[in-house]
């Protein structure tokens, strides 16, 4: 694997709020206004992580009508195990179904 996307798509996990957008995301695709709802938080702000997300090649957006819809790029999802719980970056890899402790 290529350095520059594993950096980037690290940067952007790196964040918790972040994380657990990514983790909501795997479930189903959400709104912006749903994510909000979901782990308590702006619209604002969940936007401004979506835009980071989008960045790193992680989440794609769409208008749906007056809300934008949020879901997880294919290449990224080609990364999981069938499952879903299990990341490969090539350089490292995540659980997703192991949200450390100290994350909100």
């Amino acid at each position: 694997m290529e350095l520059e996307p594993c950096i980037k798509m690290l940067k952007a996990l790196a964040d918790p709020t972040r994380w657990r957008i990514v983790g909501e995301l795997l479930r189903a695709p959400l709104t912006v206004g749903e994510i909000g709802q979901r782990l308590v938080i702006s619209q604002y702000n969940v936007s401004k992580h979506v835009r980071i997300l989008r960045e790193a090649g992680i989440a794609t957006t769409h208008k749906r009508g007056k809300s934008v819809e949020c879901d997880i790029t294919p290449s990224f999802r080609q990364r999981l195990d069938e499952n879903e719980h299990l990341l490969d970056l090539g350089c490292c890899t995540f659980r997703f179904n192991q949200v450390p402790k100290n994350c909100p």
